[in-house]
């Protein structure tokens, strides 16, 4: 099933891409911070809620961690 018609897929989708945009900020920022615009703006706009939410997504993962897990 796509993770589009799938909640649990979509909400995945959506925390893996804010915490790889929040690494790869920390790693690398001239990448992310450069399209701040457009379509790569998202990437920048995730990489903001990593970092300021850092204790919220991070409490999710963990609770879609052990959501799959019981699966």
């Amino acid at each position: 099933m796509s993770a589009l018609f799938n909640f649990q897929s979509l909400l995945m989708v959506i925390l893996l891409m804010i915490c790889t945009s929040t690494y790869v900020r920390a790693v690398a920022p001239r990448l992310v911070d450069k399209n701040k615009e457009g379509f790569l703006g998202l990437f920048f706009m995730s990489a903001r809620i990593g970092e300021r939410l850092s204790p919220y997504v991070a409490l999710a993962c963990v609770a879609m961690a052990v959501t799959i897990l019981a699966q």
